[in-house]
C-alpha cells in the first residue's frame, strides 16, 4: 500500500461513515487536533470515545469530498494535505463543513497508518 492509497482508504471509510474502517486507518498512539474541540486528543481511543458520543447524539457522516490534495513522502513518513467538504447530520439537521486537513502517516510494516490529524476551518 502506498501513502496515497492509505489516504484514499481513510477518506472512503470516513465518507461512508464506516467507523471501524475509519479508525483502523489510525495507529493507537495517533493524536488529533480539531478546531471544533478543546485541546489535543492524545490517542485513537480518545477520539473513538468522542466519536461514539457524537453518534449517540445522532451524528452521521453523509458524504465527504476531498480536493487540492498534496502528498509528500519523507522516508517512512508522509504528510497529506487537502481541502475537505463534508456533509454531516448533526444537531437534528444536515450541515455542510468546509475545512482544511493535514494527516501525517507513518510506514508501519506493510501499511501506512495515520499518526496525526489536524483539522482547521477553511477561511475561504
Amino acid at each position: 500500500m502506498t501513502p496515497q492509497q492509505a489516504a484514499d482508504r481513510l477518506l472512503a471509510a470516513f465518507a461512508a461513515h464506516d467507523t471501524a474502517g475509519y479508525f483502523a486507518c489510525f495507529a493507537g498512539d495517533a493524536t488529533f487536533l480539531f478546531h471544533t474541540t478543546p485541546g489535543l486528543l492524545r490517542s485513537r481511543s480518545d477520539y473513538e470515545q468522542l466519536w461514539y458520543g457524537w453518534e449517540s447524539d445522532g451524528f452521521r457522516v453523509l458524504s465527504c469530498t476531498s480536493s487540492d490534495q498534496d502528498m509528500r513522502v519523507y522516508g517512512d513518513t508522509a504528510i497529506f494535505t487537502h481541502s475537505v467538504r463534508t456533509i454531516v447530520f448533526s444537531d437534528g439537521a444536515e450541515q455542510t463543513l468546509t475545512e482544511r486537513e493535514t494527516i501525517v502517516f507513518r510506514h508501519d510494516g506493510d501499511q501506512w497508518l495515520a499518526v496525526h490529524e489536524h483539522l482547521s476551518g477553511d477561511p475561504s
